[in-house]
């Protein structure tokens, strides 16, 4: 058996060739261990810290790009979307539509995405609790759309700091939706770094193989060769060539679970 679905990839579009870099090492180890993958990358990070903080190369620019992954890999692709105008363009070349945390109470948002049809997977924000979400669900249901899957993502518990609470996990399973966990969002600090966000990826690991024993349907992890590097949330990723590893972990822990 396998653990049952991935969503991994860049935080954000760095450079074409890096992007293709990080879809073709994991399609090839998800392949090898037989995990159906989606490959997520952002074209334009619009919630950074900083004014100064590097956000992509924007949706022309983005699209084009994951486009070529799309065709020239064959993988699925998810990516993040912030205006209700980003909707469709956006629906052309992504199999997934992603609503970030801070935005899944935005009703033009949700209606805008729900109205493309397109699998929509919502990120719980950090201020919400887990049955708070049943209102996001009814908006999108309501719009027509129950192609939904939800994330959990970590709870905001005081300043710069997050807290994965696993109850989460089947608390959302009662509405009706896959459940998705996000490894790397959920071990961020917020602001930690006064300009940037801080995190402590050696939690990645650990919250991982606990989410999956608590049932979650899916993981959502980003990945980079040289996080240290990288331009956006780098102190919350994993690190490319752990990620093997990481998922036979999981592997293991789902099939005794499950």
């Amino acid at each position: 058996m396998t653990i049952p679905f991935l969503f991994a990839g860049s935080c954000v579009i760095e450079s074409e060739a890096l992007t293709f870099e990080i879809a073709g090492k994991l399609k090839e180890i998800t392949s090898e261990l037989n995990i159906p993958f989606v490959f997520k990358a952002s074209f334009d990070k619009a919630n950074r810290t900083s004014l100064s903080s590097f956000r992509g190369f924007g949706i022309t620019e983005g699209l084009r790009i994951l486009g070529r992954i799309k065709s020239e890999l064959s993988l699925p692709i998810i990516t993040d979307i912030h205006l209700p105008e980003q909707a469709e363009p956006v629906a052309e070349v992504a199999d997934y539509l992603q609503i970030p945390a801070f935005l899944c109470r935005q009703t033009d948002l949700l209606v805008a995405v729900a109205k493309t049809d397109k699998p929509i997977l919502v990120k719980k924000a950090q201020f919400l609790a887990p049955w708070d979400m049943n209102n996001v669900v009814r908006k999108i249901e309501d719009s027509g759309n129950r192609n939904i899957l939800l994330c959990e993502r970590g709870t905001s518990f005081g300043y710069n700091t997050l807290v994965v609470d696993m109850t989460s996990i089947p608390e959302m399973k009662k509405l009706g939706y896959p459940v998705v966990f996000d490894a790397t969002h959920s071990v961020q600090k917020p602001g930690g770094k006064g300009t940037s966000t801080g995190g402590n990826r050696e939690y990645i690991e650990p919250l991982s193989l606990a989410a999956i024993a608590a049932g979650v349907d899916a993981i959502f992890m980003e990945t980079h060769p040289d996080p240290e590097q990288a331009l956006s949330d780098g102190s919350n990723m994993i690190p490319l060539s752990q990620v093997k590893t990481l998922l036979q972990k999981a592997q293991t822990v789902y099939n005794a679970v499950r």
